[in-house]
């Protein structure tokens, strides 16, 4: 009988209490066990948290046995109380009644966490030692004789069962059906509502307060995890069980498969329960070397290989290319010499790390002998190491750049050769593809050849863009996708490249012909090969070759000859050859050039970060050596700066003439002058279009990687000056115990009220003995209360030190009221001293320093202070946190790089925002790898106090995974008395444990301080055990020379000799390590041995630097908040007065310090005012210079006199670059003039209140650029800077050809400005009158531009401008001598007008046509089909038209340059015809803009209406203000010389008054010039 029913908590109580002391039934009660299993195990006990309401239920079932009738009795009362139960409410019902005493029923438990509950439900299985089949009848539910057993392992007979158990307990009544169902229901739909729940301040949601809740149940929730442990203890529990339920099995991915399946895969991954981090954590091999051959690969291993990547990386140092030894590296380079390492120390630190799995650390300490050359510091000078070799003095801290910067290279190498050889098999592959394809002979031989060039060239690249090179070329000559598409290999591209479609028109045979292949030209150019043989010239001219490979795409002889010529410029600029040889004259002879945008201009002044960067001129790209290069390129990309990298004119000129040496025949026959003038454009377009763009790229990838790595080692040099410092020591030290031993530190966090300010005392281990709250310790009110307060806070404070003797007070600087904390606690400390001075003489020179909280306040919010640290309040961690950091730096740091990785938000530089988080954890990683392992770690220790534990995972060897498990193992034991513990006991492997052994330290620390059990002394050394036998031999021979004696080799003796020589370390400093090395014949352990002596001498010492208290500039920095970039005198700042005197006032920064601002630096005029009280008002808000800083008293003086603000003398001084050169030239100055019009242009423009479809609210710029990517025809209708009575159609003719219509408006009124800004009742296009927008649409553009799409669709419209048109009706009248060749082609000087171009004999005419809606208009004749003007245009060639237009007419009347004739595209105003136009022909615009049409003759002439036409057009050849003049129409119109009374004809024809009511009947034009210029001179 399977049971669904849900069970009440009623019976759930009852069946938990009889289990607890249940007999495990015989087996006759098989039966009763089973019905007792279906009714559920949701039960919890009595214990103050859950209201017991069926007390009268706990008779009903005591005895062992029960009768037929009472089981069926009980089960009609279950499903009673089972119905009245499933009348369920809401959650917030639920809680709203039991906040008012209503309801006192528990809710029904919801299924948060089932995922949890049940891997410890599982895990708790484990625990109880039965079997699966015990634990589980077959409906899929937990026994209750297992569950009982269980809960009296885990609870005892007596305890009460906590409120999180229950919730375990409530949620195993369901089938595993429901709970898998459950559980995606919960995953889909639980945070829907997100505002249900609360959320503290770190994020984590709470559960909401009850009324009858109390304050605190920190005591319950650490009950409830010393009994179920923490989520880490859990995840581990839980895989034990699955191994353990799967053992028989035999299935780990099963087991596997449930775990992801019960946990959610970031926890999996935050906790290292993977199975990735279970491969890692059991392989023998140091854990970052692991997670480094996932990517690289196992490494090569064979001596070659070594020495081949042992070369590759000593030429990278070389080169300069790591910024470890770029300056040393051009200096070595000019001095002819050699980099200061040895070849054979590189290959040999090659070897111990591939083959013997030796981690950095051990090498830099227990190898040195076999690298000594990678080991000197290449800032460091080399005599000041020699002497450091053979002193006895302390070692310090050093960081071990070169072996980081080689074990850097060893990856890229790895990386590189395994690119390359998957880039191998894939071109193998590729090309028996290519091969099986059916080509003639020629191409197969061609594609061979390229092959083998191909996989040469891959052979012998030696860096990522050599191979990229390599790729790019075999990507052309092979493209993928092109084989195997029948055979589904390959999908076939959507877009094919210019080179496929000429390839495949068989023009790669011209290709051939053009002399040396890209191959060949690349070995000539880059020296590899002699050019021993002549090129011979083909006989026939290209054109004359070219003419054989014409085909349907290539019709052409020129159109083959340009399609050959862009594939042999692909190829050549796709030779590995040629681009390693560009590439090597780019990047040593580039230069950069920077100046202002119009933006940046305004934007970047003297303080400004970008200052420095504003104007370089002509800087090598070899000469940026720090970050600059990043602050131009974020200039960049924010629009301030325009920057230019090139090749300087000359380097330029050489080395295209060098190509063309290497390139060109020295034929001189036409023909050979022919196929060289083919040649020519050829390497002008392999240079020109694809070679120094490609170069410009990667300089700036570049000078982008070489910035990066400056600002990654500044990083870590500044990240080293901060864990490299050793713990506080007072300097009369009170620790007399151990010297080693961490100081007490009473740590205070200043708080403004909610939270408040805080005391934390720390013992000398960091653990927290007391907390103290004091408010209101810094009050400065003189009301009784308030002093009373503050006394009352002083005694505590002052107890709160006597009863716990702090040896520091470490202070956090966050603002001002720090400063005045601080001067509160030396009060209490003087009075302290004063009152009790033999209780507290050793308090007497108690110091108080500052504390940065930028660290704290990352602890305070990340996950480990929680798991230290909880249910303590945020401000509590701080403090913590900012006194453990006085106690050690580098486990206050390592504790932020765990899985959330908070280090990375501590703020170390301006500049590492450019930084990525890998970039800038990977520099952490390496730094505290290096400084960890140089200083060590107390195990023993650490086991006592587990928040030591942080650096471990740096440990030599280990890593987060492998640490975190030999942490547990060592907590679990308490404590450890030998090394060798650790390869026997704690599950370390012998590689791991040769790495790391050596740095960990055993003594008697934490629990092993009490215990009696013998630890060997050298296991308090840095000696590694693997060198045991040479101390001891060491210290045996030192023994025997002080005492006289021939001692032996017996344990106890060689013990005594080392503590005699630790006791008597004189003894040591007089052995020369060097000679005793050679007197033993032990010269390849020399340094070994001198570092073993230093170690006897002094013991497992603190290489780090001592302590030092902040300066006061440190100070200033950390009370205020700014530093020296960010407040320096004469910057200008915002204040805010805060109090008015009459001779000063106090002023406040944004930063909190407070300013002074006297009456003299007030005004200029200061004499004249009597009292700044009459000028200045509190609050008030004012621009000031800074005059001074006066860091001791947090203060800056101000001055906001105009001579000050104007004054130069204040400028920031920078760092003047040398390349630094402010150019102001014309250019720059046109450009601020057109950026000021522009700025005036947007001011004036004035939205309108129109909805229409057409209708935008946009700038004649904006139209343009909204149209750019439309079809022909498209328009969009604006408002018009004439004014609100006018709005401007804005069309487009062509691409970048737009032309703009006026259209006035009627019958306003105007009354108020709304109603101008709506659109008029009547529209007027010249005479032509319409109602609303859309019968102008209608009417008016739709009929345009039908036309204009029949014009542009014809087919003998030609596109380009005037000048290519011309050019194919020349080829067009070559081939066909007999023709009159004409074609139809867009004006792009006057937009809306078409040009009918014609030969007859030999030059080119030219005839405009007008468009119109009601059609075109050629010759003054309307003509509705196209067809017909061709037809009148035949017939009627030869007939005189003098009266036509002449082209200065149609310039006066037509808009003037179009952005096709490079001309900035912006216009104003519209055609209008009126005489508005006349007024305003002065050379400008309506809008003060110099328009293109004022060039010509007479542009110094106009500017009223008098010097025009009467219809209001200026007159021809310069006359008035918009013809282009004289030389301009000459070269425009071929129909010969109009007088100026064709002209004027012409005008009226074409006038506003001729009644046509297309575009070309109105006499104003708008010309494509300067943003808000909107008035043509003519129309179309």
């Amino acid at each position: 009988m399977v049971g669904k029913a849900v069970i009440s908590d009623d019976e759930e109580e009852l069946n938990v209490e009889e289990e607890v002391g249940y007999a495990e039934p015989v087996d006759g009660d098989e039966d009763e066990d089973e019905e007792e299993d279906e009714e559920g195990q949701d039960e919890y006990e009595k214990d103050g948290f859950i209201v017991d309401d069926v007390d009268d239920e706990d008779e009903e079932e005591e005895g062992d046995r029960e009768s037929d009738d009472e089981k069926q009795k009980k089960k009609k009362k279950r499903k009673k109380r089972e119905s009245e139960r499933n009348f369920l409410l809401d959650e917030d019902d639920y809680e709203l009644l039991q906040e008012n005493d209503v309801f006192p029923h528990p809710k029904v438990e919801n299924k948060k966490f089932k995922r949890l509950k049940k891997a410890q439900r599982d895990a708790d299985e484990e625990r109880s030692g039965f079997s699966e089949e015990e634990e589980f009848d077959g409906t899929g539910r937990r026994g209750r004789m297992a569950e009982g057993k269980m809960k009296h392992s885990l609870f005892g007979d007596e305890e009460g069962q906590p409120l999180e158990y229950q919730d375990l307990a409530e949620e195993d009544e369901h089938p595993e059906e429901e709970e898998d169902a459950d559980i995606r229901e919960e995953d889909d739909m639980a945070d829907f509502i997100v505002s249900e729940e609360e959320v503290d301040e770190h994020g984590a949601v709470v559960r909401r307060r009850r009324r009858n809740d109390s304050d605190e149940t920190s005591g319950q929730l650490n009950e409830g995890r010393e009994i179920f442990g923490d989520v880490d203890e859990l995840l581990r529990q839980r895989k034990k069980s699955l191994a353990k339920m799967n053992r028989n099995e035999g299935s780990i991915q099963q087991r596997d498969r449930r775990l992801e399946h019960e946990f959610e895969p970031i926890i999996l991954s935050e906790k290292y329960m993977t199975e990735k981090d279970d491969r890692i954590r059991e392989n023998d091999i140091p854990e970052r070397m692991q997670l480094s051959e996932e990517s690289t690969g196992l490494p090569p291993t064979d001596e070659f290989s070594l020495a081949e990547e042992t070369t590759w990386i000593y030429n990278q140092l070389a080169s300069g290319m790591v910024a470890l030894f770029s300056k040393k590296a051009s200096t070595l380079t000019e001095e002819g010499s050699e980099l200061p390492l040895k070849k054979d120390d590189i290959m040999r630190f090659l070897e111990l790390t591939h083959v013997q799995k030796l981690d950095v650390p051990f090498i830099a300490i227990y190898r040195k002998e076999e690298c000594m050359s990678l080991l000197e510091d290449p800032e460091q000078q080399e005599t000041d190491y020699n002497e450091n070799k053979n002193s006895d003095r302390k070692p310090t801290l050093k960081w071990n750049k070169v072996l980081w910067a080689i074990q850097d290279l060893d990856k890229k190498w790895l990386l590189l050769q395994k690119r390359k050889s998957a880039l191998q098999s894939y071109y193998e592959k590729r090309f028996e593809e290519e091969s099986r394809r059916d080509l003639n002979e020629t191409r197969l031989n061609l594609n061979l050849h390229l092959y083998e060039s191909i996989a040469k060239s891959l052979k012998a690249a030696e860096s990522e863009r050599e191979v990229d090179d390599v790729d790019s070329k075999f990507n052309l000559h092979f493209p993928p996708g092109e084989v195997g598409v029948d055979e589904g290999q390959f999908k076939r591209p959507k877009r094919k490249s210019q080179y496929n479609i000429c390839s495949k028109a068989g023009l790669w045979e011209v290709v051939n012909k053009f002399g040396y292949s890209s191959e060949q030209f690349g070995l000539l150019i880059s020296l590899e090969k002699m050019r021993l043989d002549e090129l011979e010239d083909a006989r026939e001219t290209p054109e004359e070759m070219a003419s054989s490979f014409t085909c349907m795409m290539f019709d052409s002889p020129q159109a083959v000859l340009k399609g050959a010529r862009h594939m042999a410029a692909v190829e050549i600029s796709r030779e590995p050859c040629v681009r390693k040889h560009v590439r090597s004259i780019f990047m040593d002879h580039a230069v950069v050039s920077t100046n202002p945008t119009s933006e940046g201009d305004v934007a970047i002044d003297d303080f400004h970060q970008y200052a420095g960067v504003k104007w370089l001129k002509d800087k090598p790209i070899n000469r940026f050596e720090d970050a600059q290069w990043l602050l131009i390129q974020k200039a960049e990309e924010d629009k301030l700066l325009q920057v230019t990298i090139k090749l300087p004119e000359n380097t330029l000129d050489k080395l295209i003439s060098d190509s063309n040496d290497y390139y060109l025949s020295d034929g001189v026959s036409k023909s050979a002058q022919l196929w060289n003038e083919q040649r020519k454009l050829i390497l002008q377009g392999a240079f020109f279009d694809f070679l120094l763009p490609s170069m410009e790229k990667e300089a700036r990838a570049l000078l982008t990687s070489r910035a990066k790595n400056w600002l990654v080692t500044e990083y870590g040099s500044l990240l080293w000056n901060r864990v490299s410092i050793g713990p506080y020591r007072p300097k009369e030290t009170e620790i007399h115990s151990d010297e080693e031993t961490a100081p007490r530190v009473m740590a205070c966090c200043w708080g403004p009220g909610n939270p408040t300010t805080t005391f934390v005392m720390l013992d000398s281990s960091g653990e927290i003995l007391d907390v103290l709250y004091a408010g209101s310790l810094s009050l400065r009110g003189q009301s009784i209360q308030e002093k009373q307060r503050k006394t009352n806070d002083q005694q505590r404070v002052q107890k709160f030190m006597m009863d716990h003797q702090p040896h520091v007070v470490v202070l956090g600087a966050v603002n001002l009221s720090c400063a005045r904390l601080k001067e509160d606690i030396y009060e209490i400390i003087f009075k302290m001293v004063e009152d009790n001075p033999r209780d507290v003489y050793e308090m007497d020179n108690l110091n108080i320093v500052y504390g940065d909280e930028s660290l704290p306040h990352l602890y305070e919010n990340s996950r480990i202070s929680s798991d230290q640290l909880p249910a303590q309040p945020g401000i509590v961690k701080r403090a913590v946190a900012l006194g453990r950091y006085l106690q050690n730096p580098l486990a206050m740091v390592a504790a932020l790089c765990g899985p959330g990785k908070e280090i990375l938000s501590w703020k170390l530089s301006q500049l590492e925002r450019f930084l990525t988080p890998d970039e800038k954890y990977d520099m952490i990683e390496q730094i505290m790898v290096d400084v960890t392992n140089q200083v060590g770690l107390d195990i023993n220790l650490a086991a006592s106090h587990e928040w030591l534990f942080t650096p471990l995972q740096f440990i030599s060897g280990l890593g987060p995974r492998k640490a975190s498990s030999l942490q547990r193992s060592l907590v679990r034991s308490g404590a450890i008395f030998t090394r060798k513990d650790l390869l026997t006991e704690h599950g370390l492997g012998k590689k791991v444990f040769v790495n790391a052994i050596g740095f960990l330290r055993v003594r008697r620390s934490g629990l092993a301080g009490s215990s009696s059990q013998f630890i060997d002394l050298l296991d308090d050394t840095r000696i590694h055990p693997e060198s045991y036998g040479l101390a001891q031999d060491l210290a045996k021979d030192v023994y025997n020379l002080d005492v006289e004696d021939e001692a032996n080799d017996d344990d106890d003796v060689l013990e005594m000799a080392i503590e005699h020589v630790r006791e008597k370390p004189h003894l040591l400093k007089a052995v020369q390590a060097y000679e005793y090395a050679e007197q033993k014949n032990r010269q390849n352990k020399k340094e070994t041995l001198n570092d073993i002596r230093l170690e006897l001498i002094h013991g497992f010492q603190d290489w780090r630097k001592p302590y030092v208290e902040p300066n006061p500039d440190e100070e200033f920095c950390m009370i205020s908040g700014e530093s020296e970039e960010s407040l320096f005198e004469g910057k200008i700042v915002q204040v805010t007065v805060r109090r008015v005197q009459p001779q000063r006032a106090n002023c406040v920064l944004d930063s909190g310090l407070n300013g002074m601002l006297t009456k003299e630096d007030y005004t200029d005029n200061w004499r004249d005012v009597n009292d700044l009280t009459e000028k200045l008002r509190e609050g008030d808000m004012l621009t000031c210079r800074i005059k001074s800083i006066q860091k001791n008293r947090y203060q800056v003086f101000l001055s906001c006199r105009e001579s000050d603000m104007r004054s130069e003398r204040h400028q920031k001084t920078h760092n003047v670059d040398p390349y630094y050169h402010e150019d102001r030239t014309t250019i720059h100055i046109e450009q601020n003039k057109a950026r000021k019009e522009k700025e005036l242009a947007k001011r004036h423009f004035k939205p309108r209140m129109i909805v229409h479809p057409r209708f935008q609210n946009i700038t004649a710029d904006e139209a343009m650029e909204f149209l750019s990517d439309k079809d022909p025809g498209e328009c969009v209708i604006r408002p018009s800077s004439r004014g609100p009575s006018f709005l401007t159609l804005t069309l487009k003719i062509y691409d970048e050809v737009y032309a703009h219509k006026d259209i006035v408006e009627g019958g306003k009124e105007h009354k108020d400005i709304t109603s101008m800004l709506r659109i008029g009742k009547t529209l007027k296009i010249g005479e032509d009158t319409f109602e609303d927008l859309d019968e102008v649409i209608d009417r008016y553009v739709d009929p345009l531009v039908t036309h204009l799409k029949t014009m542009l669709s014809y087919r003998k419209f030609r596109k380009g401008n005037k000048a290519e048109v011309d050019e194919l009706l020349r080829i067009e009248k070559s081939e066909y001598p007999m023709r009159i060749a004409y074609a139809f082609g867009i004006c792009h000087e006057h937009p809306g007008t078409f040009i009918l171009t014609y030969i007859r004999s030999s030059n080119p005419h030219h005839e405009y046509i007008g468009l119109y809606p009601k059609g075109f208009k050629f010759r003054k004749r309307m003509f509705e089909d196209l067809d017909r003007l061709v037809s009148y245009f035949q017939r009627h060639i030869d007939d005189p038209h003098d009266s036509a237009p002449s082209i200065q007419s149609v310039a006066a009347r037509v808009p003037m340059i179009s952005p096709a004739a490079r001309v900035q595209s912006g216009f104003g105003g519209g055609w209008g015809g009126d005489s508005n136009d006349g007024k305003r022909r002065g050379g400008q615009d309506r809008d003060g803009n110099s328009g293109r049409g004022s060039r010509g003759r007479g542009d110094h002439r106009g500017g009223n209406n008098q010097d025009g036409h009467r219809s209001g057009l200026p007159r021809p050849y310069g006359e008035g203000e918009g013809g282009r003049g004289r030389e301009q129409g000459r070269d425009s119109y071929s129909g010969g010389r109009a007088n100026s009374s064709s002209s004027a004809r012409g005008s009226e024809k074409w006038d506003s008054k001729d009644g046509d009511n297309g575009w070309g009947s109105f006499p104003g034009a708008k010309v494509q010039k300067s943003p808000g210029r909107e008035a043509f001179p003519t129309s179309w």
